[in-house]
């Protein structure tokens, strides 16, 4: 941008001064600082930079807050704001609100998650294709979706079109996945949770529906089970699922075995990590909004990372509270957690969280304005325009709020607790409760400031558990709430936290400490001196060993006198003398004991009147049933939704060892595996330059093993666009010579065959072509395969068009989670995985596709 259309009163800044500056903010941190300017430094719509530091980012976020804040009796100062954002020592804002607040450069929301839905169920077509437009429009606004499938009819149910029966929950979960892969947010994709009720027919298909890892790629699952499921599954009963799930006349109904489908729960789980489980009785039963489901506070669904149930149309903001800057005399025999700060900045936090709401307001007003505004026509407009109407109506009627922690793992160690032992639960489950009291008490008092939210009704509330627990626990401000009602419907949450930790450089969320050391690697450059090489790889580029340390790990160590400088030089047998004399000793992700992790978070669920977002994690060598103890006993223990992670399932490539073995056996006699007669074919089309192209990748164990490209020239080869597979088919003929046919079967049940695929290839592309079907029946991994392709550098600009259309065939069979040897060239670290077929760095969050 040049200096005349430089927004006034910003100045440009380079990314290379601004990530400087942030170093030095964040005390030489050049994770954070890379971190931080990637994804929260203010930009505009072409990407220039007007912040240079985090301390930046927070004067404007203060700001406006105070700006709003005059709008209110007693208002807090913009002093009193910064100091409790600065360094994010105290008060942290999460993702959109860092991102959009004080920005006037770009039209996106504030919120971090939404729900939608309908107010009647609308299994139609047209229903359908409303969720999917709504679902992208509010991804292209930054934020997060969830809806719920439960609505839609099952498999081989009547319809009253040309199908003549519904192809069931499946196809839509791809269409809705799919849609979510397309949209860009700024170096990242949008993201998604589906849903489904166990009591749906369809619930077994949905379960399954990630099973193949080549499909639904662009989604979260997750499962609502109900107590009577449950309770059948332990007890070995049948269970009843019908459709419609709440009719009480259903039109279709079955008798299942219970136990049989939780069995391919947690194997599918235990396989992949999916599908989550939400608790859904326990969720409705705990929901204050629910309270006000006639006015449309329905729980349907929650938010991708799950720690938001919501109703259709309404949505979330997050804000944390750092936990480890509240104790006193970290890492020593006197520490201790002020109580009555964190007391005081809880009050303020959730002035500022209702504060943000207004600042969403206007925000919506903004992109309802900028839609009126476009050039295309009315009922082009009109559903995006409808649903921030419907935003902006559920965000005036409830004022819902995400307050929440982070650090807790940090607190605990700060105070000399190892994470989950008794003594830890105990203390942690009584912070939440204070922040729980503080919170209410402080919406309380917003109530009799500012006005309630506009439905509240202390008779509605009566019965509900968590407003049971604050009136036990203080009945005092349950009588001040029923007299002068509460600023927010709900209010507390506890979400990931992963960038957000990254800034603050502390522990995520509620989790424990990943590693407090572990090693990375860094290339030896010829020029570099007096380095030690470590390690050679198969291409004799060396590297060196580092150490990177947990920053509280670090500040444990210098508190209690070890000389931190050396610590990067000391051996392996010191090191671990060190870790072991620490509190984050058998105190990581991986040593935890799962009960008392899954019992921690059903004792700290009690005092958070959303949900938790956190993941169980198990080693790689644990049993199914052992992932059926953790389920279960999230379901005894109170917690509403568990996910699990067993270390290494999503990882490596199709091709085990086993069938390695087996080809140097059975296979051919180069040691590749046997080519049988006929291969299943899966079909991609692309550009190539102006030309329609297309290619036909055999598969062998789900693995591609060969592939065949071409023009599309409608006169020589005609194929419909809804045929997306088939078999190839390898012919000797009479001379000899090898062919391969395509065949495959159309919507009438016919079979055609499209004989020697092999001729729409010209020379140099069969060359190729051959190159690269070599490597994959030998049994590369397809992400070095990927990476080969995407290495020829070729002097032809078609060839380099249609190399580039034959990385896109092949990295949708990428499985997520694949690791690449690559460097993140954002933040250098070797930490970049396949996430739908994208390199993705997991420390900074670097997108290879955006």
């Amino acid at each position: 941008m040049s200096a005349k259309t430089t927004p006034k009163g910003l100045k440009e800044v380079t990314y290379n001064d601004a990530v400087a500056r942030s170093k030095e903010y964040f005390g030489g941190d050049e994770l954070a600082a890379t971190v931080w300017v990637s994804k929260y430094a203010l930009k505009d719509s072409f990407g220039h930079i007007y912040e240079s530091s985090p301390e930046d980012m927070h004067h404007r976020i203060a700001a406006e807050i105070e700006r709003i804040e005059k709008n209110y009796p007693n208002p807090l100062s913009r002093d009193e704001i910064f100091a409790l954002l600065d360094h994010f020592r105290y008060v942290i804002p999460q993702g959109g609100p860092m991102t959009g607040i004080g920005n006037n450069l770009q039209i996106a929301s504030l919120s971090n998650c939404f729900v939608i839905g309908h107010k009647k169920p609308a299994d139609s077509y047209g229903g359908i294709i409303r969720m999917d437009e709504e679902q992208v429009q509010i991804m292209k606004r930054r934020g997060g979706v969830g809806h719920d499938l439960s609505h839609l009819r099952p498999t081989g149910s009547p319809v009253l079109n040309s199908a003549l029966t519904s192809t069931g929950i499946v196809p839509f979960m791809e269409r809705y996945s799919n849609s979510t892969r397309e949209v860009a947010q700024d170096g990242r994709r949008g993201a998604l949770m589906l849903t489904i009720s166990i009591k749906h027919p369809d619930a077994e298909r949905f379960i399954d529906a990630k099973v193949d890892t080549s499909k639904v790629t662009g989604a979260n699952v997750s499962v609502k089970i109900d107590d009577e499921f449950m309770r059948a599954a332990i007890a070995g009963k049948p269970y009843h699922q019908q459709f419609p799930i709440d009719a009480e006349k259903p039109m279709y109904e079955q008798d299942i075995d219970a136990r049989a489908l939780w069995k391919k729960i947690i194997h599918n789980a235990w396989k992949s990590a999916e599908p989550g489980v939400l608790f859904w009785d326990t969720i409705l039963r705990e929901s204050i909004p629910d309270c006000y489901a006639d006015e449309g506070f329905n729980t349907v669904s929650t938010n991708p990372c799950g720690e938001i149930p919501l109703c259709p149309y309404d949505s979330c903001r997050l804000l944390a509270l750092n936990l480890y800057s509240y104790v006193d005399k970290p890492f020593t025999a006197e520490a201790s957690f002020d109580f009555s700060k964190f007391r005081d900045h809880v009050g303020k936090a959730m002035r500022m969280m209702d504060d943000i709401i207004d600042l969403e307001l206007e925000k919506v007003e903004q992109i309802i304005a900028k839609i009126d505004a476009d050039p295309e026509e009315a009922d082009i407009r009109y559903v995006e325009s409808n649903l921030w109407k419907k935003v902006r109506e559920m965000a005036l009627k409830g004022r819902r709020t995400g307050l929440g922690i982070t650090a807790e793992g940090d607190m605990i160690a700060a105070l000399g607790m190892r994470y989950g032992s008794d003594k830890a639960v105990a203390f942690a489950v009584e912070v939440h409760k204070t922040l729980a009291l503080a919170a209410y008490g402080a919406s309380v008092e917003m109530a009799e400031e500012r006005g309630a939210f506009p439905l509240y009704d202390a008779a509605r509330e009566l019965d509900n558990p968590m407003i049971a627990r604050i009136r036990e626990a203080d009945p005092a401000l349950y009588e001040r709430m029923v007299k002068s009602g509460r600023r927010n419907i709900a209010m507390l949450t506890i979400a990931p936290t992963g960038t957000t930790s990254l800034m603050s450089q502390t522990t995520s969320g509620i989790e424990p400490v990943f590693r407090p050391v572990y090693k990375r690697r860094r290339k030896i450059n010829p020029s570099d001196h007096n380095v030690k090489v470590a390690f050679v790889d198969d291409t004799g580029e060396r590297f060196e060993e580092f150490y990177v340390f947990h920053h509280n790990f670090v500040e444990w160590a210098r508190v209690n006198g070890h000389d931190t400088s050396t610590l990067a030089t000391i051996s392996d047998a010191e090191l671990e003398k060190l870790v072991a004399a620490s509190p984050y000793h058998k105190a990581t992700a991986n040593d935890i004991d799962w009960v008392a992790k899954v019992k921690m978070q059903g004792a700290i669920q009690k005092w958070v009147d959303h949900s938790i977002s956190v993941t169980v994690n198990l080693p790689n060598e644990v049993s199914e049933e052992l992932v059926a103890d953790v389920y279960r006993t999230a379901w005894e223990c109170g917690c509403k939704g568990v996910t699990v992670y067993r270390d290494g399932c999503r990882e490596g490539v199709l091709l085990d060892k086993k069938q390695k073995k087996k080809g140097g056996d059975k296979g051919a006699a180069d040691g590749s595996l046997k080519r049988p007669k006929s291969l299943p074919a899966d079909i991609v089309r692309f550009k190539n330059g102006q030309e329609e192209w297309i290619a036909f990748v055999g598969l062998m164990d789900g693995r591609p093993y060969e592939i065949f490209t071409g023009k599309l020239e409608e006169d020589a080869l005609y194929i419909p666009r809804k045929i997306t597979k088939g078999n190839i088919i390898k012919v000797r003929e009479a001379d000899g010579k090898k062919r391969y046919d395509f065949q495959y079967t159309d919507r009438y049940g016919y079979t055609n065959t499209v004989g020697g695929i092999s001729r729409l290839f010209d020379e140099e592309f069969w060359n190729y072509a051959k190159l690269i079907s070599g490597v994959l029946r030998h049994g590369m991994p397809i992400d070095n395969v990927v990476s080969l392709i995407e290495s020829l550098h070729l002097n032809s600009e078609t060839i380099n068009t249609w190399k580039n259309g034959v990385e896109r065939a092949l990295k949708q069979y990428i499985v997520d989670g694949t690791k690449s040897k690559e460097k993140c060239p954002s933040c250098g670290q070797e930490t970049l995985v396949y996430q739908n077929g994208c390199l993705t760095c997991v420390s900074c969050g670097y997108s290879k596709c955006g």
